[in-house]
């Protein structure tokens, strides 16, 4: 590992990956805009709520985009019910041409030149134990990590790192169809290693991570014991320090992990810019390529279902074809999936049928399959298996047209 090349590489790139103090400015004073604005709603309207900024802009931890994500809090009173509050936000941001995005709770979405805005409802509690959703924490993820920056500066540009070395390695993202770190997440593994590098130094050598730094728990044992099943399988469990019972890392998954475990190894063996940079899916590599389209509402609905399809596929296709490799993207603007898979056509299949003592059984399976033969006290048939990509995906949309419309695939296009 050549440390003075890793630092090199670094020093150049955080410049390049930061906004300047102009760009925070011009954001800071527009999102200021807008919280007096929403302010003067809520007074209006006589609700019971504060407005806070959270996300990266408010940690200090905002990585430069061509457009910025802001996350926009507005921490309702605990009087209100918990289906009250996107109601009430709904009233406050009426009139904002603000769009409603469907989650755990509905939430609005503002775009203003290069800033889009996430208005997001949450009920204003005292303690984590209080939460009734996790977007609840969000107050408290925003102070954590600010007084771990406050005590250390550096922190801030080692979390810019971290969060766009994991965009550029398709790392980045909690939502169901990426399955990877969230921002929060890394901002809370960096804060724990100290470094963009100690972190992945220690990635790339762990299958499993046991972090608990508030030392929550006695030990890892009691950790495995205490927190629930299911937020113990990802290969990353990080104990919350700002609420003791939730994983932070939960919707890491193997795949994702094993994806960056490698980008990182690469990285610290050979040291270069192109770790943060956008790579194309090189189409090459690829002979069957799909453009698919939902209907669902674009973004973490729609990237699900169109993952969940592709899945779907593959295990459709293996049936014929051996699939040497195959890859999965998701264009939230344009709200559709590529698919990209490297196929070979199998040629034929064996089918196992019954034993040939069972002989009402074995005739049926004679009757339905040809090139029939014993082996071992078993029937069995060779099945020619399809050798086009394009007939499988004709016989699929006609076969499976039930599955399609259930989930609400509306386009299917060879590219």
């Amino acid at each position: 590992m050549n440390i003075k090349k890793i630092k090199e590489v670094l020093q150049k790139e955080i410049g390049l990956l930061k906004p300047t103090k102009e760009e925070i400015r011009k954001i800071n004073n527009q999102a200021e805009e807008l919280i007096n604005k929403l302010e003067r709603q809520i007074t209006k309207k006589k609700i019971k709520a504060e407005v806070f900024i959270g996300g990266s802009l408010a940690k200090g931890t905002l990585v430069k985009k061509d457009k910025y994500d802001i996350d926009i809090f507005v921490r309702f009173d605990k009087k209100y019910p918990d289906e009250e509050i996107s109601k009430l936000l709904g009233k406050v941001v009426a009139g904002m041409k603000a769009k409603k995005i469907h989650g755990s709770r509905d939430y609005f979405q503002l775009r203003k030149g290069k800033l889009i805005y996430e208005i997001i409802p949450v009920a204003s509690i005292k303690k984590p134990t209080e939460a009734r959703n996790v977007t609840d924490l969000s107050y408290f993820h925003v102070n954590y990590i600010k007084q771990k920056i406050s005590k250390n500066k550096k922190l801030a540009d080692e979390i810019v790192l971290a969060k766009s070395f994991c965009y550029f390695q398709n790392c980045y993202g909690a939502e169901s169809y990426i399955k990877g770190f969230s921002g929060y997440a890394l901002e809370l593994l960096v804060s724990y290693f100290g470094s963009f590098v100690k972190f992945l130094k220690t990635a790339t050598i762990a299958d499993k991570m046991i972090l608990d730094p508030k030392r929550f728990y006695e030990n890892k044992q009691e950790i495995m014991l205490e927190l629930n099943e299911s937020k113990l399988q990802s290969p990353i469990v990080f104990v919350d320090p700002t609420f003791k019972e939730r994983n932070a890392l939960a919707a890491l998954s193997r795949e994702t992990y094993e994806k960056f475990k490698s980008a990182s190894k690469a990285f610290l063996r050979n040291p270069s810019k192109k770790f943060f940079e956008k790579s194309e899916i090189d189409k090459k590599k690829f002979n069957f390529i799909l453009e698919v389209k939902t209907n669902k509402q674009k973004g973490d609905i729609a990237g699900s279902k169109l993952k969940k399809f592709y899945e779907f596929l593959s295990h459709k296709i293996m049936k014929d074809f051996v699939i040497n490799k195959k890859e999965f993207s998701y264009n939230e603007d344009k709200n559709l999936g590529r698919f990209y898979f490297n196929l070979k056509s199998k040629g034929s299949i064996l089918i196992e049928g019954p034993p040939i003592t069972a002989v009402e059984h074995v005739v049926r399976f004679k009757k339905k399959h040809k090139d029939c033969f014993v082996k071992a006290g078993k029937a069995y048939c060779r099945k020619q298996t399809e050798k086009n990509p394009r007939i499988f995906l004709t016989k699929l949309k006609t076969k499976e047209k039930r599955i399609l419309r259930e989930m609400k695939i509306t386009k299917i296009e060879i590219k």
